[in-house]
């Protein structure tokens, strides 16, 4: 997919958490080990969101290898943010509908 396509559903999934009364707090946030898509807070628990968009079902671009680097990139987050709270990992996936999915790591 295309750095233009990403963005633009990003842009949409971001979109879509506001209007569900998430606040953004970073996009794109890089290490060593990948990027997080959307950093967002809802009631005090930081939600480190991995956004996939495209055809077919989104969802299983997410492989265990993704999410151990995501994993890490937040590890990497809190630390230099020096944040000591609550967290989780959830996914938006954007195709003609949106969909977030909570806590994917569970």
């Amino acid at each position: 997919m295309s750095r233009e396509k990403g963005d633009f559903g990003e842009a949409r999934a971001a979109d879509f958490l506001q209007d569900r009364g998430y606040t953004i707090l970073d996009r794109n946030f890089h290490s060593r080990f990948g990027e997080i898509d959307i950093v967002a807070e809802k009631q005090g628990v930081l939600h480190f969101i991995e956004v996939k968009s495209g055809e077919g079902d989104p969802i299983y671009r997410i492989t265990p290898s993704k999410l151990s680097k995501i994993i890490k990139t937040a590890d990497i987050y809190m630390a230099k943010k020096r944040l000591d709270r609550d967290y989780c990992f959830d996914a938006v996936i954007v195709t003609e509908e949106i969909e977030l999915i909570e806590n994917i790591t569970v």
